[in-house]
């Protein structure tokens, strides 16, 4: 899971996403050739379309919590709802390059702010790449309705809910979880590697069971 940038110099082929996004989570070995696919975006729009969230029109907002690898492909989840325009809130600055290159390639408009004081006050979707615990501060400003977005993927799957989850539940803001987009990115690796459909319903059965336990 740490090495979906590292991976990239090692490949014989990327496919377009990866290549944009800047990272590869699936690595298929076809006619002795590496071949690289990112699916956590079709994976970040699925669960998005979990919560409601389909394609967006107009001037659509979206706000990314955090600034790393799942952010940039929150970034093309972006675009792929339709978004023009992106806020991320970060921490610091000066470690967000990545993700402004991949604002570039993506050729997706990108604004940085300060992680604790983000602009943008109500989103179309806010979407949180940051571990359990980080987003907190953002759940407190759901709950006193300092911050409302219309939809919510928090990409953190245990526990569940998280608080950032709990708020905006309590809000009525549809809300998906890291499970929906865990599922729905293993369904793709699953199409990738066997060149079937996944067994979808099996697979969120399964994932379900093995969190209860």
């Amino acid at each position: 899971m740490p090495l979906k940038r590292a991976v990239l110099p090692l490949l014989d082929h990327i496919d377009p996403l990866a290549r944009e996004v800047g990272a590869a989570n699936t690595v298929v070995f076809t006619g002795g050739r590496r071949h690289g696919h990112n699916t956590d975006v079709p994976g970040m729009i699925a669960a998005l379309a979990e919560a409601g969230a389909t394609g967006l029109s107009g001037p659509a907002t979206v706000l990314i919590l955090g600034g790393g690898a799942t952010a940039c492909s929150a970034l093309a989840a972006a675009r792929g709802l339709g978004a023009a325009r992106t806020t991320a809130a970060v921490r610091d600055p000066a470690r967000a390059a990545d993700l402004v290159a991949a604002a570039a390639r993506l050729a997706v408009g990108l604004t940085l702010t300060g992680f604790d004081g983000p602009e943008i006050t109500a989103p179309d979707v806010l979407i949180s790449t940051v571990p359990a615990g980080a987003a907190d501060f953002h759940a407190e400003r759901i709950a006193r309705g300092a911050l409302a977005p219309r939809h919510l993927l928090d990409v953190v799957y245990h526990p569940w809910p998280t608080p950032l989850a709990a708020a905006a539940r309590q809000a009525g803001i549809p809300a998906a979880g890291g499970f929906t987009l865990l599922l729905h990115q293993a369904a793709g690796q699953v199409e990738l590697m066997t060149g079937k459909p996944a067994p979808l319903a099996a697979m969120r059965t399964a994932g379900d069971s093995a969190l209860r336990t």
